[in-house]
């Protein structure tokens, strides 16, 4: 079997793909509504085939549909659970707004719903076995060369010795200079290290599928001769960023009126994405407001009957882009304070009433911000705000802290669930919690959200420095 043998048949795996995602979906309903004993009619095609159109939509938004081998599995399957989501979403809110649900069975739907998921993902596994198979009998591999002795292309190799399931084998290092034969080690594995000539050579003698291009920025005018050089051949071209951008929030390459650019710092909010997000943000706080509505009655009565003062406490924070909004909280406190000096609460704080350190400690003194999620000026999950005061304190001492500001204020987030809740007293604790706020707009995802809501439900209530 030659190396190549699946590429030229690429465009029909993918068509293949789409026919057996859009059979699983038709199929699945068609069985559910057997199982449960009701009647096909036009109202479940018609479901059908917008789940197909919004599922086709969006997948090619956001490329399920495109080459995964240099991706990890996990990664696919986040998507494809996105995606499905998304549907779902958008299913059921139509149903709702046109009136039209009650003309559904839910055990249909919701059996639907779920079996489509599990099916999308059993394609997807079954699809990567089989590559994985011909990959390891010699089928299918991409030969790989790099330009770049250097600790990038080096950290890339360890990168690509990772992934065995992607197919791509190393051929060796090229590299400006001219240099005697010779050998790299990276790994136990020992690669060549030949010139650029010598790669033209073997490109041209089909030896070569893919360059990557592993040169510093600094070299920008031997990165764009090579380029244009390599734009005269056959081989796949791809320029590797070195450190400084891999590192830098949500940076990636971003077309400009036909201008490519690095986006260094931006939302990962912006077009669909921000739809989503607030979709989700409207579709939790309801359901959540609708579970505690009694109990943060209950605690608003409490409050009144325990100490004197208003039952809710407003307070400033910066939001979205560092605007100034204002977070509801039940009042836990004798004061109220919001100026230009806020004083972290502590342990056996005088301020906080007896009542308050319970709602404290349970972060039930959070509940109203729901009703800012629901206005839109929070998200449930997202960088915890801070006071104003302590924003401005903290800017000129964390690096990149402003960033966490590219996207909304949320109720719970990463830092919480990692256990960096409650009073920072120390540089190194407030760190901490800006490391995770930027891990968490750097991979945001609908999944990650829903794990993160669901670990504050098991362990993100309660914290040990909580006062």
């Amino acid at each position: 079997m030659p190396s190549g043998f699946l590429r030229p048949h690429a465009s029909r795996i993918s068509f293949f793909q789409r026919l057996a995602d859009a059979t699983l979906i038709f199929s699945i309903l068609g069985v559910a509504e057997v199982y449960f004993d009701v009647i096909f009619g036009v109202e479940y095609l018609f479901a059908a085939v917008m789940a197909v159109i919004f599922f086709f939509f969006l997948a090619e938004n956001r490329g399920l549909y495109g080459s995964w081998r240099t991706s990890q599995l996990l990664d696919e399957i986040r998507e494809v659970l996105v995606v499905w989501l998304m549907v779902a979403l958008i299913l059921i809110t139509t149903a709702f707004l046109t009136k039209t649900s009650a003309y559904f069975s839910r055990q249909v739907v919701l059996t639907w719903f779920v079996l489509v998921s599990l099916g999308l993902l059993v394609v997807r596994f079954l699809v990567r076995w089989v590559l994985r198979y011909v990959r390891r009998n010699g089928a299918n591999l991409r030969s790989v060369a790099i330009v770049g002795h250097n600790q990038i292309g080096h950290r890339l190799v360890k990168h690509l010795n990772a992934m065995p399931w992607a197919g791509l084998r190393v051929e060796g290092f090229f590299d400006c200079r001219e240099r005697d034969d010779a050998t790299v080690e990276i790994g136990q594995l020992n690669y060549s290290l030949e010139t650029i000539d010598d790669l033209f050579r073997r490109i041209g003698s089909n030896e070569i599928d893919i360059v990557y291009v592993a040169l510093p920025l600094t070299s920008e005018r031997r990165i764009e001769a090579l380029v244009g050089q390599l734009a005269d051949t056959t081989a796949s071209v791809y320029v590797v960023p070195d450190v400084f951008t891999s590192e830098l929030v949500q940076a990636r390459w971003v077309n400009f009126g036909g201008m490519p650019l690095v986006s260094v710092y931006e939302t990962p909010f912006s077009g669909l994405n921000g739809w989503v997000k607030r979709m989700e943000d409207l579709v939790l706080a309801s359901l959540i407001l609708m579970i505690i509505s009694p109990l943060m009655l209950g605690i608003a009565v409490a409050i009144k009957m325990t100490s004197p003062g208003t039952v809710l406490f407003k307070q400033r924070r910066y939001g979205l882009n560092g605007a100034e909004v204002e977070v509801w909280k039940f009042r836990s406190m004798t004061v109220s304070d919001d100026g230009a000096q806020v004083a972290q609460a502590k342990l056996n704080d005088a301020r906080i009433t007896p009542l308050g350190a319970f709602l404290r400690r349970t972060s039930l003194d959070e509940l109203p911000q729901f009703l800012n999620v629901l206005g839109g000026s929070m998200s449930v999950v997202g960088p915890r705000p801070h006071a104003v005061a302590h924003n401005e304190m903290y800017r000129k001492l964390i690096k990149g802290y402003m960033l966490r500001h590219k996207v909304k204020p949320g109720i719970t987030g990463m830092a919480q669930v990692n256990g960096w809740r409650g009073e920072t007293d120390t540089l190194d604790k407030m760190q901490s919690r800006i490391d995770c706020d930027l891990e968490y707009i750097q991979s945001w995802s609908v999944w990650l959200d829903l794990k993160i809501v669901m670990l504050t439900v098991m362990r993100g209530f309660v914290g040990k420095n909580v006062y």
